[in-house]
């Protein structure tokens, strides 16, 4: 019998398999829960059934629980949307049950799933499984058993390093701490459940229902010691802390009380601000993939196996230590044996950090390593499918390159830049193939960050785009496709950024203040100390095209040449607006206050010559208001396809908060009006520099949310998809 996504099919042997079924990862949904706990009714019922093995179709247990259904609680208001299933249906149905569930788990057992395999009486695990409870990430917490029941199972210090971070485990490991009871091939895993399930109603196998061991847990003073150091280092954050309560609930007063307190605090956090904006930096993030006639015409990616990459210095480094780490070849080329040798050794330093973090096995390290070659000549580039030059923001260079790319390599391979900033048909002008000319603007680090802006001029094919798309996928980088123009959509709409900081300081607010008001904000670090990890060099070049561009919005601060002309470059030679030392954090430094007062009295720009008053959260506004405003011009322009691809980018690529949802999502919870009000106001007091967009003030006028770009943007796309208005 089907329905609802369920099946049940009784065995000769007894055995009721209870099949979830909703391609393509068999998510959760109520009309699942409502039938999985009819099913299960029936089952326990019925005298030709023994026993239960619960599983999913298609070599998939179970994805989790569909993550649009917390969006449209939060939108509405309404918990009752979310199913309550933690006690009605895990703790009564299957937990309580009188003949035994064995959860048959396999691909990636996520959240919801994970909990509805641990309320069962065993879990029998396919090779490779992935297991994880990663609703910390949503800004909530396990809502049906997982705080509680996974303590009990694998101890108290496991369960919160997955808990806490988030952390995937294998079924192999989930084996060692008792979370699996066995792990087999795929093709016996029914096979093994079914045969388990039985020995379970004829005590061979132990019939453990979880919420009630406590063997794990350790006496009562060693778990609330382990708790309460571990509320000392987790984040700071709602669901964190939560967390931690919910636990220590279970453990001093049972696991049923801990089920009723989880329940409670879960349906409080999905309402909390920090929830709505995880929740919605998730599904924009999924939503990238979506690109109008490029993949949803039936389309096929050809495949790209080799790679090649030219420039072997920080970014060209990363780039190919992403590329070999996705299964790709690459061949590095220089201009030198020196550069070369040196990018190599950057590349072979990427990959043992990696390895000694235990991100990466010695074996799986060696592979990698063995996809790399380096070269000084365009010789072997007849072999590649894709080509990324990787050199330094220098027009002439990069345009040279391009065309001795285009000769060396074959017909159908793609030409890509990770230029940052410059227009692409700038640097592709001396190219015959305009077609096949791309952009792959990666982020520093490129082996780590997992954004990729993939830019399109407007004769670039769909099939170059759905290629890289392709690649994206391969080394786990999130695409998001802009249409071409000065600093595309990311750096374009976070330029205003470090330049309001750099004009905040000559209108002589304090450098390191502002660094501490970001960092406060939720940034990892201020604008300040980033241009000093990035080093001056970059931020120089980037204004420049920046100033030729947009002119009428471009604050040119001396600031930086200055400390160029001191000897200063950052973080590179361990002297910028901080000191670095090695094995220590950066300090500010002092040093850099007359400097940065021989930058005020070039600029001329205080008030009477007299630093502004401003409060804390002013400051943080009128460096943040801007990117708004500027974000609001690349929508006007149609640089991105959806209004939340830019939130996408500014968690990803920039590292805005990911709690506040993204640039966009959060001036939206501010407000466009208000947003707009101030940008007004200071553009009166300061300067053009503040000018509110035509954009903004529109919405903010007529009180329409900048997210709701989405489908207009959308739309617009399916008509005309290469358009750069």
């Amino acid at each position: 019998m089907k329905q609802g996504g369920v099946t049940m099919e009784v065995g000769n042997d007894a055995v009721a398999i209870l099949t979830i079924s909703n391609p393509p990862v068999n998510i959760l949904s109520a009309a699942i829960f409502d039938r999985l706990k009819e099913l299960l009714i029936e089952a326990m019922r019925r005298d030709d059934v023994k026993a239960v093995v619960l599983t999913g179709n298609g070599g998939k247990f179970s994805g989790g629980f569909d993550v649009n259904v917390f969006e449209r609680a939060q939108k509405a208001g309404d918990i009752s949307i979310i199913p309550d299933v933690s006690v009605e249906l895990f703790v009564n149905v299957i937990e309580d049950a009188k003949k035994p569930v064995v959860a048959a788990i396999e691909g990636h057992v996520l959240g919801g799933a994970l909990e509805l395999a641990m309320s069962c009486h065993a879990r029998i695990a396919a090779t490779k499984t992935q297991l994880c409870l990663p609703e910390l990430n949503l800004g909530v917490i396990p809502g049906s058993g997982g705080t509680t029941r996974l303590p009990r199972l694998i101890g108290l210090p496991k369960a919160l390093e997955m808990l806490l971070l988030s952390r995937s485990i294998t079924s192999e490991e989930g084996n060692k701490l008792g979370l699996v009871d066995a792990v087999v091939p795929s093709e016996e895993l029914l096979i093994v459940s079914r045969q388990w399930a039985l020995d379970i109603t004829v005590r061979r196998k132990p019939w453990i229902r979880s919420l009630h061991r406590t063997d794990k847990l350790g006496s009562l003073f060693e778990a609330c010691t382990v708790i309460k150091k571990a509320k000392l280092t987790a984040k700071n954050m709602p669901q964190h802390q939560a967390c931690l309560d919910v636990i220590e609930e279970g453990v001093i007063y049972g696991g049923y009380h801990g089920i009723l307190k989880e329940l409670k605090v879960f349906k409080e956090l999905v309402f909390q601000e920090t929830s709505k904006g995880l929740v919605h930096a998730f599904l924009s993030q999924r939503a990238t993939t979506k690109v109008p006639i490029v993949n949803d015409i039936g389309r096929k990616p050809r495949p790209v196996k080799k790679v090649a990459v030219i420039g072997g210095g920080f970014m060209g480094s990363g780039i190919a230590t992403a590329l070999i780490l996705g299964d790709i070849s690459v061949i590095l080329k220089e201009i030198n044996s020196e550069y070369l040798l040196t990018g190599i050794k950057t590349v072979e330093a990427n990959i043992r950090g990696l390895v000694s973090r235990k991100e990466l096995t010695d074996d799986k390290a060696e592979k990698a390593l063995m996809r790399l070659k380096g070269v000084l000549d365009y010789s072997e580039f007849k072999y590649v499918d894709m080509a990324i030059e990787a050199v330094n923001e220098n027009i002439a260079l990069k345009q040279k390159i391009f065309a001795d790319t285009e000769r060396a390599c074959p017909p159908h391979c793609i030409l890509a830049s990770n230029t940052s900033t410059i227009d692409l048909n700038i640097v592709g002008e001396m190219t015959k193939s305009k077609d096949r000319i791309v952009g792959a603007h990666f982020f520093s680090p490129a082996h780590i960050t997992p954004l990729l802006e993939i830019v399109r001029t407007e004769k670039t094919s769909p099939q170059v785009i759905l290629d890289l798309m392709t690649v994206a996928k391969t080394i786990h980088k999130v695409p998001i496709v802009v249409e071409n123009c000065t600093g595309f959509a990311v750096n374009r709409t976070f330029f205003p950024y470090s330049q309001c900081a750099h004009l905040l300081v000559n209108m002589g607010i304090d450098v390191f203040r502002i660094d501490r008001l970001i960092g406060n904000f939720g940034f990892p670090i201020g604008p300040f100390q980033l241009q000093d990890l990035a080093g001056y060099g970059v931020a120089v070049a980037t204004t420049k095209e920046f100033s030729l561009s947009y002119p009428d919005r471009t604050f040119e601060s001396p600031l930086l040449n200055l400390l160029i002309q001191k000897g200063r470059n950052g973080k590179c030679n361990g002297k910028g607006y901080y000191v670095y030392e090695k094995g220590s954090k950066p300090k500010p430094d002092s040093s850099v206050l007359p400097i940065i007062d021989e930058s005020r009295r070039l600029t001329n720009v205080m008030l009477g010559g007299k630093p502004i008053s401003v409060t804390d959260e002013e400051i943080v506004k009128m460096i943040l208001f801007p990117v708004v405003n500027e974000a609001c011009r690349v929508l006007d322009d149609g640089i991105v396809i959806r209004a939340s691809d830019l939130d996408v980018a500014s968690v990803l690529g920039m590292s805005f908060p990911s709690y506040r949802g993204g640039i966009i999502y959060w001036a939206d919870t501010i407000g466009a009006d208000h947003v707009y009000t101030s940008l007004d106001k200071w553009s009166k007091l300061y300067g053009n520099f503040f000018r509110p967009s035509k954009f903004l003030e529109e919405r903010a006028k007529r009180g329409i949310p900048l997210v709701s770009v989405f489908l207009m943007l959308t739309i617009t796309r399916c008509i005309c998809p290469f358009s750069n208005t």
